[in-house]
């Protein structure tokens, strides 16, 4: 049993039934569209937004009917993102299997993200969810204002520390911070709670996205090499953000105009660099940071069984190797 089975094991009965409600809420009579949702449903990933509503809403309370439809609502809407994601960044693939643009081309794929999204939405409303929507549709705002404060900083390379936090908050993890929320609110806690579980999975998706970054320069048996990937996108991530802060205007300059015209060669000069000065350990470090104060959050609560599965998926979080 790997860990992530091992952090389901609490809510493995939830999440089976989960599965069947998420797979009854993609339903269509459009036969294309049904055709595509099973498709959808195959690629399945790691489940750990699912996994995060559930761990939360058990650890203070009871799981309901709430949480469920709080859990779909939020795998409805990463869905979506995931798909309008793969159209934006040109991808042909999506956990090893052809992305839905692959297939069947960008306006079907368009269609396929705004049908998900229309049904998170009817979900919340038919119900009368309306403080999950609330909770949700902050994090749908977020995430667009920072797939676009990152478009528009990664034009000019001009991303301090400052503004790379803020893209990531907004990006990356008011989403995970959003599950967290959601389970807490769909379990019928404090208006308090529900905020300080919304910290919680915020701490989690810095530290999640700060890991993320890194693959891009540091070597593992998984991965085999550094692949450059945020590089050949002109992507502004931390190990980078620290070294060009610490450097020389020189050097400074000489880096940037590397990443504007960057190739193999000039990947693996950025990467050598960054490793050399620091910065690979200085995204570590934050990373531990925002590891702790997560960690932290969960040693002051009673311990239970999903005190400790969400122990254990924060370092997994931060030791994974993909």
């Amino acid at each position: 049993m790997n860990s992530i089975d091992k952090i389901k094991l609490p809510i493995k009965k939830e999440l089976d039934e989960f599965e069947k409600k998420f797979k009854d809420s993609l339903k269509s009579e459009v036969p294309l569209l049904d055709k595509i949702m099973n498709y959808i449903i195959q690629r399945k990933g790691k489940q750990m937004r699912p996994m995060l509503v559930f761990l939360c809403a058990k650890a203070f309370g009871n799981i309901n009917e709430k949480c469920y439809r709080a859990a779909s609502l939020i795998e409805l809407l990463h869905t979506a993102t995931l798909v309008h994601d793969d159209i934006v960044d040109e991808a042909n693939f999506r956990r090893n299997m052809f992305s839905i643009n692959a297939i069947w081309k960008n306006k079907i794929a368009v269609l396929v993200g705004d049908f998900l999204l229309s049904k998170g939405l009817s979900l919340a409303v038919e119900n009368e969810d309306f403080e999950l929507l609330k909770i949700v549709n902050a994090a749908v705002q977020d995430m667009s204002e920072g797939e676009l404060l990152q478009i528009e900083k990664t034009r000019r390379l001009d991303i301090n520390e400052t503004t790379y936090f803020n893209i990531i908050r907004k990006k990356t993890a008011a989403l995970i911070a959003t599950c967290c929320a959601s389970g807490g609110s769909a379990a019928g806690l404090s208006v308090e709670k529900v905020n300080n579980l919304y910290t919680f999975g915020e701490n989690i998706g810095v530290a999640f996205q700060i890991k993320d970054d890194l693959f891009d320069y540091t070597t593992n048996d998984y991965i085999g090499k550094p692949i450059g990937i945020d590089l050949k996108e002109k992507k502004m991530t931390l190990p980078l953000i620290y070294t060009l802060n610490k450097v020389e205007a020189k050097k400074k300059k000489e880096i940037k105009k590397m990443v504007n015209n960057i190739n193999d060669k000039n990947i693996s000069e950025i990467i050598k660099l960054v490793q050399n000065e620091g910065g690979v350990e200085y995204a570590i470090n934050q990373m531990q940071i925002y590891q702790k104060k997560a960690l932290g959050f969960l040693s002051e609560l009673p311990d239970n069984e999903c005190k400790t599965a969400l122990s254990s998926l924060i370092n997994y979080v931060v030791n994974r190797n993909k």
